[in-house]
C-alpha cells in the first residue's frame, strides 16, 4: 500500500514538473516544424507522469525502505530527541524560508526557482542534526532559565539538595542505596538513566545464574526505593549514541545535568574525580561509619581460608571487612585472638592486618 502511495506521488508530481518544463525544453532543443500539440503543457504534463512511473518502478520501493528505517529510529528515540530535533527543524525552515524569500527577488531566470528550494532543505536539515544533537544542553538551558527568577540566596542555600544523584549499575544491584534512602541521609531526586536500566535488564536477562540474580536484585532494589521510600525518583531516558560505554554516559550525564554520581565502582570513581564530576561512593560512606580500629588492638576472629602469601590466612568481620592474619595459615578453621598491626582504608574497601596473639606472647 505505502508503495503504491509513494508511486502516485511521484506521478503527480512528474506530472506538475512536465506541466511546467517540458514544453519549454521542447522549444529550447527543437525548431518550429515540431507541431503544437506536442509543445501543449498538457502533452508535457502526460510525458512527465509516465517518465516518473518508469522511475517509480525501482525508485518508490528504495524510497519505502528508506521511510521504514526512520519510522524505526523514531520509535525507539525518546520523546526528548524527537522534540529537540523538531524544533531544530521547525527553526532552520523559518531561516530557510526568510533567507529564500530574499532570493526570490533577485529575478534571476532558474536561480529564484531553484535554489530557493536547496536553501530551505538545507538550513532544515541542519537545524534538526543541531536540535537533535544539542539536546541536552537545550534541556539544561530550559532547565537553569525555569529557576532564574527565584531569590539567588535560597538557590545558594538549596542548591546541594537540588543535585540530582544519577544512580549507577553496580550501587543498584549493591542495594545498600535503599537503606540509605530509607535513613534520609540522601537528599534530593535521584535518577535513574534508562541505558543503566537497560544493562540491568541485559544482566537479569543472562545466561549465568550468578549474574542473572543480580540483575533481578538490583531490578527489586529499584521497585523498592520507587514504590516504598519517600524519595523522589526520575527515570532519564535520553542516551549518548556516540558513546559506548555506560559508564562514559554517566559520567557525561552528570556534566550536562550538574548531578552528583551515586557508585560503588573504584575505576568509575577515580573516572569522575579526574573529569571533575562530583561523586558520592558509597563504600566510602561505609567505611565512614565503620567503628575504628587501632593497631595494637585486640580482636576474635575466626581463620577461614589461606591468604595470597605464604603462611597468611584470612579472616572476616561481621561487616564483611577482611582481615590478613599473617602466620594464620595454622589456625584454619579456628577461633583465636589476633592482634592489629595496621589499616588500609581506600574507596576499594577496608583491609586490616594483624597477628596472632600467641605470637606475641611467645617474643
Amino acid at each position: 500500500m505505502m508503495t503504491w502511495i509513494v508511486k502516485i506521488f511521484l506521478m503527480v508530481a512528474g506530472g506538475a514538473l512536465g506541466f511546467l518544463f517540458i514544453p519549454e525544453l521542447i522549444q529550447l532543443f527543437t525548431n518550429d516544424s515540431i507541431p503544437a500539440w506536442i509543445q501543449n503543457e498538457f502533452t508535457g504534463m502526460a510525458i512527465g507522469i509516465l517518465l516518473m512511473y518508469i522511475v517509480s518502478m525501482w525508485l518508490a520501493r528504495y524510497i519505502v525502505n528508506v521511510m521504514k528505517v526512520l519510522e524505526e529510529r523514531i520509535l525507539k528515540a525518546s520523546l526528548t530527541d524527537i522534540m529537540s530535533g523538531t524544533l531544530g527543524l521547525i527553526l532552520g525552515l523559518v531561516i530557510g524560508y526568510l533567507i529564500s524569500s530574499q532570493i526570490a527577488q533577485l529575478q534571476i531566470p532558474g536561480v529564484q526557482n531553484i535554489l530557493p528550494i536547496f536553501v530551505t532543505i538545507i538550513l532544515g536539515y541542519f537545524g534538526f542534526q543541531i536540535g537533535f544533537k544539542k539536546r541536552d544542553e537545550l534541556v539544561q538551558l530550559f532547565l537553569v532559565n525555569r529557576g532564574g527568577g527565584k531569590d539567588k540566596k535560597a538557590d545558594e542555600q538549596t542548591e546541594s539538595h537540588k543535585k540530582l544523584k544519577i544512580l549507577d549499575t553496580s550501587v543498584i544491584i549493591d542495594g545498600r542505596i535503599a537503606d540509605i534512602c530509607k535513613t534520609g541521609f540522601l537528599e534530593g531526586t535521584l535518577v535513574i538513566p534508562e541505558f543503566v536500566l537497560a544493562e540491568l535488564q541485559h544482566i537479569a536477562d543472562s545466561s549465568d545464574a550468578l549474574k542473572r540474580n543480580r540483575g533481578r536484585r538490583g531490578l527489586d532494589i529499584l521497585n523498592k526505593i520507587q514504590k516504598e521510600l519517600p524519595i523522589d525518583v526520575e527515570i532519564y531516558d535520553g542516551d549518548f549514541e556516540d558513546i559506548q560505554e555506560v559508564d562514559s554516559k554517566l559520567v557525561k550525564l552528570a556534566k550536562i545535568s550538574d548531578g552528583v554520581v551515586v557508585t560503588n565502582d573504584f575505576n568509575l570513581n577515580k573516572v569522575c574525580e579526574l573529569q571533575g564530576v562530583a561523586v558520592l561512593n558509597i563504600n566510602d560512606l561505609a567505611n565512614a561509619v565503620k567503628p575504628v580500629v587501632l593497631p595494637g588492638e585486640k580482636m576474635n576472629v575466626q581463620v577461614i581460608k589461606d591468604g595470597k602469601e605464604h603462611h597468611q590466612g584470612v579472616a572476616y568481620l561481621d561487616d564483611g571487612t577482611m582481615i590478613v592474619v599473617e602466620g594464620g595459615r595454622e589456625f584454619i578453621g579456628k577461633q583465636i585472638d589476633v592482634v592489629v598491626t595496621s589499616v588500609l582504608q581506600t574507596s576499594a574497601g577496608r583491609m586490616i592486618f594483624a597477628k596472632p596473639k600467641v605470637y606475641e606472647k611467645a617474643l
